[in-house]
């Protein structure tokens, strides 16, 4: 009986030890969540109240999980966690609202659609309708692109006030993925200011060779960017008038998500 007992304490002590552990993990990664700027190690320290050897030591580790990541002394949530997120999309009242639009758009076009939401340097597949002809793309819900290569990252970053968008551009990693991606600042603020004139962003092959997006950005009932919806074409059978063909579908249906978006839950703010 005593044996019992002991193993009995022994076993919930070590319970509540891991759990203690736990929630520092957690508060650290809320603590990055919650910064209004991507914050350091210090104000991470400074935040949570513990120690710095120990908030490096959190960070060491979620980043090697992917559970954050750093740029440039500041920290940012990871691409794993947003990944795994996005696997609890399919119950989000955006996917559910836009299911009719999409699949129109998806009909409309005879292309792939998806739709993202951005996190942080990213936009996050939430939903991906296939096209319906023999040679399809190997994207999935939970994968993710970069913002300033993608169609939907550009509509993004283009919606957004300038404020927002400066701020994100201030330490966007601009990796060259194909010859023709955008890698330097004043190029990539033409290409936003182009997409912000004509409503739509573009991606001519500056992710993957042989294939061409075009996306528009979705806002919320405050104005304010949460989503991107893109279509993608292979480059050999790209119609002969894209205006029609892509373009036009694609602003029918961010008009027609307006009025759907200003009845959902005001977005907290952006990536």
């Amino acid at each position: 009986m005593a044996n019992r007992h002991y193993l009995g304490t022994f076993l919930s002590e070590t319970k509540v030890a891991g759990a203690a552990a736990f929630a520092k993990f957690m508060t650290v990664l809320q603590a990055v969540a919650d910064a209004p700027h991507p914050p350091t190690a210090a104000t991470l320290a400074r935040t949570c109240g513990y120690p710095r050897p120990t908030v490096y030591r959190i960070i060491a580790a979620l980043a090697e999980q992917g559970m954050v990541g750093e740029t440039g002394g500041v920290y940012r949530l990871g691409t794993r966690l947003m990944s795994l997120a996005s696997r609890a999309w399919s119950q989000f009242d955006l996917r559910a609202a836009l299911a009719p639009e999409l699949q129109a758009l998806r009909d409309a076009t005879g292309e792939t659609v998806h739709l993202a939401v951005p996190a942080g340097h990213e936009m996050i597949y939430i939903d991906k309708l296939e096209s319906p002809g023999p040679v399809r793309m190997v994207s999935r819900v939970g994968s993710s692109v970069a913002l300033h290569s993608s169609a939907v990252g550009k509509a993004y970053l283009a919606a957004l006030d300038e404020a927002a968008r400066e701020r994100l551009l201030r330490d966007l990693p601009l990796a060259a993925r194909m010859p023709s991606t955008v890698t330097s600042l004043p190029a990539l603020r033409a290409a936003l200011g182009e997409a912000a004139a004509r409503g739509y962003a573009m991606d001519n092959e500056e992710n993957e060779p042989g294939i061409v997006c075009y996306g528009v950005a979705l806002r919320d009932a405050a104005g304010r960017p949460v989503a991107g919806v893109s279509v993608s074409t292979l480059l050999f059978r790209r119609r002969d008038d894209p205006q029609a063909a892509y373009i036009e579908p694609l602003l029918r249906l961010r008009d027609a998500a307006a009025a759907k978006l200003a009845v959902l839950p005001v977005s907290s703010g952006g990536a």
